[in-house]
């Protein structure tokens, strides 16, 4: 258990019994009370997503190459917007993959069930077909360019 998990105010069924609500202090401490903290919190996530996921890195040294690469071939701007909507797709199917992984080792207590496998299996697939689009998108763009280049 991390240190930050151990502040964490956990509700019981019976804190909701008879209609009852915990009181909007504890409630709203999880709560985005405007703007910029909910950005506050978007940021962090993407952040954490980079620090503890291998995989957020490699999509992320992969996106940088990609618009490198953009940038010597001077692609066109619907390339270019074609080229940013892969890598966004990429970033935004990797980061829900890691939601959903952690959601999933905290809902079954990090124990191996066949459930929790199938779903974090499903939520890795989701990113590998994405992949696959920007890999088809990275091909489009980039091979009849290449090919220009050395023949």
């Amino acid at each position: 258990m991390d240190s930050h998990d151990k502040d964490v105010k956990l509700f019981k069924k019976k804190d909701f019994n008879n209609g009852n609500i915990p009181e909007k202090k504890e409630r709203s401490r999880w709560k985005n009370p405007n703007l910029l903290s909910s950005l506050d919190f978007a940021l962090s996530g993407i952040w954490t997503a980079f620090k503890e996921e291998r995989n957020m890195r490699k999509h992320a040294f992969s996106a940088i190459a990609a618009i490198i690469f953009g940038l010597i071939f001077q692609i066109s701007e619907f390339e270019w917007l074609f080229l940013l909507l892969a890598i966004f797709l990429v970033f935004m199917a990797e980061l829900f993959n890691s939601a959903i992984e952690n959601v999933v080792d905290l809902a079954s207590d990090y124990q191996f069930y066949m459930r929790a496998k199938r779903a974090k299996d499903m939520a890795a697939g989701a990113v590998l077909v994405i992949s696959g689009f920007a890999l088809i998108v990275g091909l489009v763009i980039f091979l009849p360019k290449i090919w220009q280049f050395f023949f």
